[in-house]
């Protein structure tokens, strides 16, 4: 079950990709088809590196009031420095759709440019771009019922890309 789902997950994320069509991003610090990266400084050449997109929504999110909520991590090791999933764990905010909110301004005042927003019937989703990188904020759900937050970061480079498309052919028999 986890495979066909983290299959759906990446092809949903070769279709946001294959949208930037390869603008932005940088091949160097990326991950190889083998797993292994070189993970290159934060922001050299103007790009982002993972790590650094990491620590942005972390801080973003832990300042509005979220904390990390605890999961496991289905991104295969080859997609490591291309995607970042990072859930909080809404039940423990005060305000999940406030600190939501107060986690996408945040990020847009530290220079991620919202592109998108669809809200309809207690969902939220924003995309937010910056270097090359497309971050999906979403919130879902209200007050007293089920909520789910998250945030899922893709590099949208061509080396990327090509894992993305990889692992999507690898995962499409299972």
């Amino acid at each position: 079950m986890r495979k066909a789902s983290w299959a759906a997950a990446a092809a949903g994320v070769v279709l946001l990709v294959a949208g930037c069509g390869g603008e932005g991003g940088s091949d160097e610090g990326k991950g190889s088809a083998d797993g292994s990266s070189s993970a290159a400084p934060a922001e050299a050449g103007g790009s982002l590196d993972s790590a650094t997109v990491t620590k942005e929504i972390a801080d973003a999110a832990t300042a509005a009031g979220f904390t990390e909520k605890p999961g496991d991590d289905d991104i295969p090791p080859a997609l490591k420095d291309c995607m970042i999933s990072w859930q909080p764990d809404a039940e423990k905010a005060t305000d999940s759709k406030k600190s939501y909110d107060d986690t996408v301004a945040t990020l847009t005042k530290g220079g991620w440019k919202e592109s998108q927003d669809f809200e309809q019937q207690g969902s939220t989703i924003k995309s937010l771009d910056r270097n090359g990188w497309t971050l999906k904020a979403s919130h879902q759900g209200q007050k007293g019922t089920f909520v789910m937050v998250q945030f899922i970061a893709t590099d949208n480079g061509p080396a990327c890309e090509k894992l993305f498309r990889e692992d999507l052919e690898k995962n499409k028999d299972s």
